[in-house]
């Protein structure tokens, strides 16, 4: 699997949701490659608004399209917001099924990005981004906001940054999130 046919993938989805009116960006790795540090990406990362107690609307129409990767996925989606799909060529894509006010904001703040000619895909902001990878901090998506802060330290809206995930490290009880935060901060470009 190349890249190419990941963002191939990327876009059929984005366009069978835009095609129903669905409101979605892409987040994860495809996003990376935008505001990041380009890195390897096996899966596509999506986030589509769907709200709560209308989840299954979007996870019957979507599953009519791609074949789950797990047995029962509509409890599964419905419990953990996820639904784990596969493509027709086997890539993976998960779906995030967003309802809260920060993902509302992620897909306004959302913008098209051109990988290839005429290849467009709406990809989450590098605020938002930073945002996502801080709350989930696994050691790469550390690796992908030290990217994001090298590249546009001075361009980022820290104080929206600080806004969002303020909220979300409490909610976590994580105060570690809001130290990783003052560490790219006050680093900057000389990571």
């Amino acid at each position: 699997m190349s890249f190419i046919d990941l963002l191939d993938v990327a876009a059929e989805l984005q366009t069978f949701c835009d095609d129903r009116g669905w409101r979605s960006c892409f987040i994860g790795g495809i996003a990376a490659q935008r505001w990041s540090q380009p890195r390897v990406t096996r899966d596509v990362d999506f986030t589509l608004l769907a709200g709560f107690g209308e989840e299954r609307t979007f996870v019957d129409s979507l599953l009519s399209r791609y074949p789950s990767r797990i047995s029962d996925p509509l409890p599964f989606a419905i419990r953990s917001r996820v639904l784990l799909l596969s493509s027709p060529a086997g890539i993976g894509i998960d779906v995030s099924l967003g309802a809260l006010p920060f993902e509302h904001l992620v897909i306004e703040r959302a913008s098209l990005f051109e990988f290839a000619p005429g290849l467009k895909l709406r990809i989450c902001s590098a605020e938002d981004l930073m945002v996502m990878k801080l709350f989930a901090g696994r050691a790469i998506d550390i690796r992908d906001a030290e990217g994001i802060a090298v590249r546009h330290e001075k361009t980022l809206d820290w104080a929206y940054v600080e806004e969002q995930l303020g909220p979300l490290a409490e909610a976590k009880d994580d105060p570690e999130i809001l130290r990783q935060l003052a560490r790219l901060r006050g680093l900057g470009g000389t990571l």
